[in-house]
């Protein structure tokens, strides 16, 4: 399926960058002014934790695995980074020049070589770009600065560090906001907390800090004094206002929601994809969508959801990991780990739970429901019915109000129904129970047993009647 999504081409695709860079992510804080017992940096935006959206940053950046500092609730923190990074504790939490500490320990430890250049960067910083990166990587390169950090000049100051220049425009220190004097408190360009240093140099600079005479933490920003110090140059690459949008409240976490989901929507639709409302669809970051599909108002495509060329998504539906064909149709209808084959169509306010299939060409009506069960080619399954633990062949009719009675209170038993079959209206498909091929049930039957092929049964219990010439 050939389709468009939001993922960035690895670095080393683009611009050649070796694994000598190290990629070292800081997700060892609390996030106290989350106000919630989840950890700040497992807090889901546009379908993956923050901390995914920091590994997926990294894997553009370099071939390396990156190095993750965890510190409060770190298991649950390794649990989310899996494979995706290696995990260094910091314990306890003294700060982000501190959490650095800890990787050149942990460095030192193992006698690892220092990589030639380290970037760094906090885990709640969900919105900057791999291009971004990859020019602090590239200027560091260049210009054999001590370090490269992102900037970016914002009227919202967001806690952020004040970047201070000396008369020849040079940055000379970072003070951090708590430290700041009302003059530098007016001062507008923001170190965004993305650096690319000079590996070697880190490695040792880091020893330097001395903790804040205010809060008793090492702040990282202090390594512009000491490379000035050491006459070693420091130099800003000047990135966009949003990419600055750190996650520290919930607040927080609804801006940069929406600036990720206009990026996201803003993709699809230059590969595409007609979206009618920008403003009310919702698309998390793994969605696959082919070209000419339209989706329509209040939509919202979850996961690891896939839309098939020339799909009608919406409007007022939810996909979550859904799989649709092509030339599909889905009407205020909600498809969840289910899946629809071409030309298939669902609602409106249809239910698709997980494990169902439609196959090509069926149609699920108004407020039917499907779940883990199989509607055949052609297959047409009308309103208010509802299909539970069931294998439908091609060709069938399931009349409005007709179900399968799939559990018993204890266990879900089957129900298989063959091709060629009409199950008349608020028909009750007492599983375990199959209906042959070119049966039919009058309206309002109760089957308890197995129907015959080409056979009409009615009644309560269903009992068959005569037999239908094969094909009628």
């Amino acid at each position: 399926m050939q389709s468009t999504r939001t993922d960035d081409p690895p670095l080393s695709e683009r611009t050649g960058a070796q694994s000598a860079t190290q990629v070292v992510i800081l997700a060892a804080g609390k996030g106290t002014r989350m106000k919630s017992s989840l950890p700040k940096v497992l807090h889901p935006l546009r379908g993956a934790p923050l901390i995914a959206h920091s590994l997926r940053l990294a894997r553009a950046v370099t071939d390396a695995l990156p190095i993750v500092v965890v510190g409060h609730d770190a298991q649950a923190v390794a649990a989310a980074v899996g494979q995706g990074g290696q995990c260094v504790v910091q314990s306890p939490q003294l700060g982000t020049g501190h959490a650095v500490m800890a990787v050149a320990d942990h460095f030192a430890a193992t006698g690892a070589l220092p990589p030639q250049r380290v970037v760094v960067m906090a885990a709640d910083m969900p919105l900057v770009r791999p291009e971004t990166v990859s020019a602090l990587v590239e200027e560091q390169t260049r210009s054999g600065a001590a370090l490269v950090l992102l900037s970016v000049t914002a009227d919202q100051p967001r806690g952020f560090g004040r970047i201070v220049r000396d008369a020849a425009g040079e940055v000379y220190a970072i003070v951090e906001e708590i430290d700041c004097t009302a003059e530098q408190r007016a001062i507008r360009e923001l170190n965004a907390s993305v650096y690319c240093f000079d590996g070697p140099w880190l490695w040792q600079a880091v020893r330097q800090l001395q903790p804040n005479p205010r809060k008793g933490e090492y702040f990282l920003t202090d390594l512009v004094t000491v490379a000035v110090r050491e006459g070693r140059r420091v130099k800003a690459w000047m990135g966009e206002a949003e990419e600055s949008i750190g996650i520290n409240t919930l607040a927080d976490l609804a801006d940069a929601d929406a600036v990720l989901r206009r990026r996201i929507n803003r993709t699809h639709m230059l590969n595409g994809v007609r979206i009618v409302d920008p403003a009310t669809t919702y698309i998390d970051l793994d969605v696959e969508i082919e070209a000419e599909v339209q989706i329509l108002p209040n939509t919202h495509l979850m996961g690891s959801t896939r839309v098939g060329a020339a799909s009608v998504i919406g409007p007022n539906s939810v996909l979550r990991d859904a799989i649709i064909g092509r030339r599909c149709r889905v009407r205020q209808s909600t498809v969840e780990e289910a899946r629809m084959d071409d030309d298939s169509d669902a609602g409106p306010y249809a239910h698709l739970r997980p494990g169902a299939h439609v196959c090509a060409g069926a149609h699920v009506g108004n407020y039917a429901e499907i779940k883990n069960s199989t509607l055949g080619a052609g297959s047409r399954m009308g309103h208010f019915s509802y299909l539970g633990d069931a294998t439908v062949g091609a060709n069938v009719n399931i009349g409005a109000g007709a179900i399968t009675c799939n559990y018993d209170g204890v266990n879900k038993h089957p129900t298989v129904i063959e091709d060629d079959v009409f199950i008349g209206s608020d028909t009750m498909l007492v599983a375990p129970v199959t209906v042959g091929k070119g049966a039919r049930t009058g309206a309002g039957a109760v089957v308890t047993r197995n129907v015959p092929p080409d056979t009409l049964v009615v009644g309560l219990p269903a009992r068959a009647i005569r037999k239908l010439k094969a094909g009628s």
